[in-house]
């Protein structure tokens, strides 16, 4: 078994809830509220300029020459292919960038992008990518699950051909292959340390999609 899949094998349960939530579930049968898909793009748009930073993070950590080039070719490409798609959006709901950079990140977006950065920063190259790396697989995950079925809204499957595409699970695929290829390096108690990022990091994929379905906004 590679350690990818052990990491897999530890968020199965929290894969299962992503599936089963009503916010993915709504992109299938179209019925997910507009206004929460809205509230959902505008805070993943603000998501990912905190996300691209902490990729090139990771790519300035790296030893290897090769993930350098891969880290710093990703954190581009979020900022330029994915605000590509945020902007398709943004044009649909008559948003202007201004109009969604000044919005107010949510609280789990402000908590997940600060525990990203922190550990980005603070944390040696093996777990920051426990870290980063459910943002991409789940999302490749999501989206092959959501291809299988379609969606009856043009937005959603607009979205959902974005993450199921051939050239997002290429990415994905070398992040994977990155971890696998550093952890067998590593002992099992930074093995360990891989994984405890990477199931809180799952966790705060499932509470995304929450605060996206409930249009979560600061209680004080």
């Amino acid at each position: 078994m590679r350690f990818s899949d052990e990491l897999w094998l530890s968020i199965d349960g929290i894969f299962k809830r992503i599936l089963e939530h009503p916010f993915i579930k709504g992109l299938i049968d179209g019925s997910l509220d507009l206004g929460a898909f809205k509230f959902y793009i505008i805070q993943d748009a603000l998501y990912l300029k905190d996300f691209s930073r902490g990729l090139a993070i990771l790519g300035a950590k790296s030893e290897e020459d090769d993930d350098l080039l891969l880290f710093c070719e990703h954190s581009r490409n979020a900022i330029i292919v994915e605000r590509s798609l945020h902007e398709s959006f943004f044009k649909d709901f008559s948003l202007s960038r201004e109009d969604v950079y000044k919005t107010q990140k949510a609280p789990i977006n402000l908590l997940y992008t600060s525990y990203l950065i922190r550990i980005a920063y603070e944390r040696p190259y093996y777990e920051a990518i426990g870290a980063f790396l459910p943002c991409y697989w789940i999302y490749l995950e999501v989206g092959k699950f959501l291809e299988k079925l379609g969606s009856k809204n043009e937005l959603y499957q607009r979205w959902i051909n974005t993450y199921s595409s051939q050239q997002f699970e290429n990415s994905v695929r070398a992040v994977i292959d990155i971890t696998n290829r550093i952890s067998k390096n590593l002992n099992n108690h930074q093995k360990d340390k891989i994984k405890e990022h990477f199931i809180i990091t799952s966790k705060f994929e499932y509470m995304f999609w929450d605060m996206g379905y409930k249009k979560q906004t600061w209680e004080v």
